[in-house]
C-alpha cells in the first residue's frame, strides 16, 4: 500500500506540470489582457502607467519566461497575485474553495448513496416495476439540466413550502455556537447538494445495477446461498461489496466533472464558492486567479484519485501495486 502511494505521488508531479503548461498555453492564446479591461473601464488611461503595470506584473516578458517563472512560483506554493482583489491568489482561493469542496463532496455522497441504493433495488427486482421505476428515475435525473432542477427545487421547497432558504451558505446575523452554525450551513447546503447529486446519481444507479447482476451469477454467491446464509447477508457481504468496485472507479472519474458542474449550481443557489470568482476572473482577464483555480482544482482531483486507488486496492485484495 505504501509503495502504491509513493508511486502515485511521483506520477502526479509530471501530470500536474502538464496541466500547468497546457492551461498557461491556452490562456496565452486568449485575446486581451487585464490592462485592456482596466483601460476600457477607465481605471487607467495614462500610457506610462500602463507600461509600468506591464513591467510590474511581468506581462512584458516572453510567454516562455512567464511560464518558467510561474512553474517556479507554484513549486514554492505561490500562485501569484490578484490585482482585482488586491490579494495573493492563494488567499482568494482559500476564502472560497472550502465552500466548493463542501458542496462537491456532499453532492458526491448523495449521488453514491442514492445511485447505489437504486441500483441494488433494481438488480434485486430485475424485470419488475421496481426495475422500471429506477430506470425512469435515472433517465429523468440524467436528462434534466442541473440549473433547471435547481430552479424547480427552489420553487417547490423554498417558495411554496418555505422549508429551505433560497440561497447563500449561512444566515446573516445568526447568533449561536458552532453547532448552531453547522446546522445552519447544512440547512443551506441540502438543496444545492441534492441538485448536483441527483444528476450524477443516474450514472451510479446504472453501473451498480449492471455490476450487481454480474456478481449475482458468480460462484461465491451461489455458495453463500447454498450454505443457508440469510438473503440480506448475501446481498450486503458477498454481492454489494464486490459490485462497488466499478462504482469506486466511476467516483474517481467523476470528481473533475462534479467540480465543474458545481459552478453552475453555485450560480443558481448563490453559493459562495469558486464559481463566481472564476467567472469574474475570466471576464476581467484576471488570469493569475484563473490559473490558480485550475491548478488547485487539478491538485484536488489528483489527490482524490490517489485515495480512490488506495481504496480500490483495499476493497479488492487481488489488486497488486504494479
Amino acid at each position: 500500500m505504501l509503495a502504491l502511494l509513493l508511486r502515485r505521488l511521483v506520477q502526479a508531479v509530471p501530470l500536474l506540470l502538464g496541466v500547468i503548461v497546457l492551461n498557461f498555453t491556452l490562456i496565452q492564446m486568449v485575446p486581451g489582457t487585464f490592462l485592456d479591461v482596466m483601460t476600457a473601464e477607465q481605471q487607467v488611461t495614462d500610457q506610462a502607467m500602463i507600461d509600468r503595470l506591464r513591467v510590474t506584473y511581468g506581462v512584458d516578458q516572453p510567454p516562455a519566461i512567464q511560464l518558467a517563472k510561474y512553474i517556479g512560483s507554484v513549486a514554492k506554493l505561490d500562485l501569484g497575485y490578484s490585482y482585482r482583489h488586491n490579494l495573493p491568489v492563494i488567499d482568494v482561493l482559500w476564502a472560497h474553495l472550502p465552500a466548493t469542496l463542501l458542496l462537491m463532496f456532499a453532492a458526491l455522497l448523495i449521488a453514491v448513496l442514492v445511485g447505489s441504493a437504486a441500483g441494488i433495488v433494481s438488480a434485486l427486482k430485475v424485470n419488475t416495476w421496481w426495475d422500471t421505476a429506477v430506470s425512469v428515475f435515472a433517465v429523468l435525473c440524467f436528462a434534466a439540466p442541473s440549473f433547471w432542477l435547481g430552479i424547480m427545487l427552489i420553487i417547490l421547497f423554498c417558495v411554496k413550502l418555505g422549508w429551505f432558504p433560497v440561497g447563500g451558505m449561512v444566515t446573516i446575523g445568526l447568533d449561536g455556537g458552532w453547532w448552531t452554525q453547522a446546522v445552519d450551513i447544512l440547512h443551506h447546503l441540502f438543496l444545492p447538494a441534492l441538485t448536483l447529486g441527483l444528476f450524477y446519481s443516474a450514472n451510479y444507479a446504472r453501473v451498480m445495477r449492471a455490476s450487481m447482476l454480474e456478481v449475482s451469477r458468480m460462484d461465491h454467491v451461489r455458495t453463500a446461498h447454498a450454505k443457508g446464509l440469510k438473503h440480506s447477508a448475501v446481498v450486503l457481504r458477498h454481492m454489494a461489496r464486490n459490485a462497488m468496485l466499478p462504482v469506486v472507479t466511476l467516483f474517481g472519474l467523476q470528481l473533475g466533472a462534479v467540480l465543474g458542474g458545481s459552478i453552475v449550481v453555485e450560480a443558481v443557489f448563490s453559493w459562495p464558492g469558486i464559481g463566481g470568482v472564476l467567472f469574474d476572473s475570466v471576464m476581467s482577464r484576471n488570469y493569475p486567479v484563473v490559473l490558480g483555480i485550475l491548478v488547485l482544482s487539478s491538485v484536488v482531483v489528483i489527490l482524490a484519485n490517489i485515495l480512490i486507488d488506495l481504496l480500490y486496492a483495499r476493497l479488492d485484495p487481488r489488486i497488486k501495486a504494479h
